[in-house]
């Protein structure tokens, strides 16, 4: 690990000093160099994990895959979707934007005598176990995650939007970055917001955010693969993921979908969303129930985030007229 670490630096070093800097002297931007140093370390990972991808998930897909593709234009805007969120990477850019901030709020909490609880200053034990620490927050951002992704379908305002993750029918590795911008964008900023307080260091945040990554796009793949028994209730897999972009199934019922997990089947089980189902009776066909009847998500990348925007402000509005029309209740 440390030999890997020590090689990454050199790339990051080798990069930025021989491609990056020369092109922001170049423009008059030598202001921004530490900005560019970040965005130059998050644009390297977002690189390494495409290739992963490539090298890994591609091949799994086509020994194992669970349907022929047949819109390849549809993945091909996935791919799209892929490396825009990669090398863009927008948890780690606002999770590094909001260091500043949190000194700035310690600051002013030192000065009114109170301490601002950490995970490792709940369990200290952590501080001197990196590897522990990992496992932690992991978890705990997993919880996170899983809350989130309730909201995603259980708001209307935001279903507007998380349904165009939902509205693949050609589910492949790509897909798991197939998401309106607006939507990416809060996810990121609540996440961002919850590892600076519960204390995630900066090289914590980038391991966990590239071992999410690649988990989420491994449950995405077209493919036969699970983990049995056992495994498939210690890590999502494709099959137990593929049940929740499941036309109807992953967007309907009382709790407005199924296996919401990303990494941690847990959740769902503890929360009774979890659904273990085999294809016994059939592969289940993803999408959403109304591409059925005609309704169009968009084909490109532009047609899809504006059909979202489209779909996000009536439901604002109805969200606001049902608020006003809840008559105030009466004081006991």
């Amino acid at each position: 690990m440390h030999a890997l670490t020590t090689l990454f630096n050199q790339l990051h070093t080798w990069t930025f000093e021989s491609l990056v800097q020369p092109l922001l002297f170049a423009l008059g931007g030598m202001h921004l160099i530490e900005e560019a140093f970040l965005g130059t370390e998050l644009a390297l990972v977002g690189a390494i994990e495409i290739v992963l991808l490539l090298v890994l998930l591609r091949p799994l897909e086509a020994l194992t895959a669970i349907e022929l593709r047949t819109d390849t234009r549809a993945i091909r805007v996935d791919v799209i979707y892929t490396v825009l969120a990669r090398l863009g990477v927008l948890p780690l850019f606002f999770f590094f934007i909001l260091l500043p901030l949190e000194g700035e709020l310690d600051s002013l909490l030192h000065q009114i005598g109170l301490v601002r609880p950490t995970l490792e200053s709940l369990l200290p034990p952590l501080a001197s176990n990196p590897l522990a620490a990992f496992v932690v927050y992991l978890i705990v951002l997993d919880l996170l995650g899983y809350w989130i992704h309730r909201w995603q379908h259980r708001f209307e305002w935001w279903w507007a939007l998380h349904a165009l993750h939902h509205s693949q029918r050609q589910m492949t590795f790509w897909s798991d970055n197939r998401n309106h911008l607006f939507d990416e964008l809060l996810v990121a900023v609540i996440v961002a917001l919850a590892a600076r307080m519960i204390g995630v260091p900066p090289g914590q945040f980038i391991a966990l955010a590239a071992f999410a990554a690649f988990v989420e796009n491994l449950s995405h793949a077209n493919t036969r693969l699970w983990f049995g028994q056992i495994g498939e209730r210690l890590l999502v897999s494709p099959r137990f993921h593929r049940w929740h972009h499941a036309i109807g199934d992953g967007h309907e019922g009382t709790h407005r979908g199924i296996n919401f997990g990303a990494l941690l089947p847990w959740w769902d089980m503890l929360f009774r969303t979890a659904d273990f189902r085999d294809f016994s009776g059939g592969v289940p066909r993803t999408g959403i129930r109304d591409q059925l009847t005609g309704a169009d998500y968009g084909t490109g990348w532009w047609a899809q985030q504006w059909r979202g925007c489209t779909r996000l402000w009536p439901a604002l509005f109805s969200a606001r007229a049902k608020s006003s029309a809840t008559p105030p209740q009466r004081a006991s």
